[in-house]
């Protein structure tokens, strides 16, 4: 470490960030395990986790360069070794480069171990991620950071990671694939006989819906949430669809099931004997477990340009979707007039090591050893999670902030600590 090196940077920095520094200054240096990592070229491995290419990081950074639009103002989540900045720094249009840092530990760090005389460019602005509620495009993020990112940046992190995963989704369901286009035709027949969700919609004004998921902590709360039936018999029980068979096996019987996976078996639906409780669907659920449900079906469809055709031609009920069926779940609620949501299993996280409540780790997709990533719980502590789980909790947290009439209630504090949510005084002591 180069002590007079940090001091020169520092000092740039406190020349222009002044409360930035001060927060540097605070940087505890000793918190990571430092390496040389040595290949065609050299990088540096931090807790060991490589920060650039140990190849060829010239040619990293341009590929990353290469990736971002020629645009006034760009966005870099994290610096590495600080190869990207001055590549976007030579772009003559180019008006202000912002470098959002994402552990002020580890930019320290390398402050002391680089020299970047990039930091003096009028044209760049930096600041802490941690202080940051929502990522601003056109971006980039340096991969190394998203995993070396600091607790207090967890939110920011989240979001980048949502915004990193939303290209894929976009691709899987492209109007024009074959997979989605025989999907909706062989549904069609379905959708035209069905009812509309919309029917549903002002039919519990000033209600409270129990919005129940089937993350792991669900079957904490199953007892607790029979016996609270019992005062609350007007509770709306809006299930998703994997939740239905934790729910039946203690004798609680939905309102309403809601389900849009398109992957969704049979027998991951416990329908048997549900004869006047209605399913609520996207049409991309496969024919098959549409077809297995016993009572009244209501069609609904997203905002999604898949979905353009049948909007105008058949007529129905849009739900907000945020990737998980737990999205739809909450619109629906609120489109009922409810304006107090109960979440009841909607953990974006494997507490405990767990995956689902009522079925084998690994039944309903990745097993809780196959994650890698991690968000807080409501103790502030870290939760291994999924980036899946990640993007539905950001999507839900900006719906929730967009709803600020809606009262929403949080279960338990082992799940993700979701943003805008409080805890149910009869859940959580």
């Amino acid at each position: 470490m180069n002590e007079e090196l940090l001091l020169h940077q520092l000092a740039i920095i406190e020349a222009r960030w002044p409360t930035l520094a001060g927060a540097l200054a605070t940087a505890q240096l000793g918190d990571f395990q430092v390496e040389l990592c040595e290949g065609s070229g050299s990088t540096l491995l931090v807790n060991g986790i490589q920060l650039t290419s140990r190849h060829d990081r010239e040619a990293e950074a341009q590929l990353q360069a290469n990736s971002l639009p020629n645009a006034r103002e760009l966005h870099l989540y994290g610096t590495g070794l600080g190869d990207l900045p001055p590549l976007l720094l030579a772009r003559p249009d180019l008006k202000r480069l912002h470098i959002h840092i994402l552990n002020h530990t580890l930019f320290t760090l390398l402050l002391a171990l680089l020299e970047w005389k990039w930091l003096q460019d009028p044209r760049l602005q930096l600041s802490l991620a941690s202080d940051e509620t929502e990522v601003t495009l056109p971006f980039f993020a340096i991969p190394s950071e998203l995993e070396l990112a600091e607790t207090a940046a967890s939110r920011i992190r989240g979001r980048l990671i949502s915004e990193i995963s939303a290209e894929y989704t976009k691709l899987r369901f492209a109007p024009d694939s074959a997979r989605v286009q025989t999907r909706l035709a062989e549904n069609l027949p379905l959708i035209r006989a069905d009812g509309d969700v919309a029917s549903l919609f002002d039919s519990a004004p000033h209600g409270t819906a129990v919005i129940i998921a089937s993350g792991p902590t669900l079957q904490h709360h199953l007892p607790r949430l029979a016996a609270l039936l019992h005062c609350h018999p007007k509770w709306q029980l809006i299930c998703v669809d994997t939740a239905v068979a934790p729910l039946r096996q203690h004798h609680i019987t939905p309102h309403l099931v809601v389900c849009i996976d398109d992957r969704l078996a049979q027998d991951h639906l416990a329908s048997d004997g549900l004869i006047t409780v209605p399913l609520v669907y996207t049409p991309m659920v496969p024919n098959a477990t549409l077809n297995s449900w016993p009572g009244p079906r209501l069609t609904a469809y997203s905002i999604s340009p898949m979905y353009q055709d049948l909007r105008e031609t058949q007529p129905k009920g849009v739900l907000h979707q945020g990737g998980s069926v737990l999205h739809p779940a909450v619109d629906l609620a609120v489109k009922m007039g409810c304006s107090d949501i109960i979440l009841l299993g909607c953990d974006f996280a494997f507490p405990g090591g767990q995956t689902h409540t009522g079925w084998q780790d690994g039944a309903l997709g990745p097993t809780a050893h196959q994650t890698f990533g991690w968000t807080l719980d409501g103790h502030g502590h870290r939760v291994v999670t999924n980036p899946n789980f990640t993007t539905y909790q950001i999507e839900l947290e900006r719906y929730i902030a967009k709803h600020p009439q809606i009262r929403f209630w949080n279960t338990s504090r082992d799940g993700a600590a979701i943003l805008g949510s409080r805890y149910h005084p009869e859940f959580v002591s």
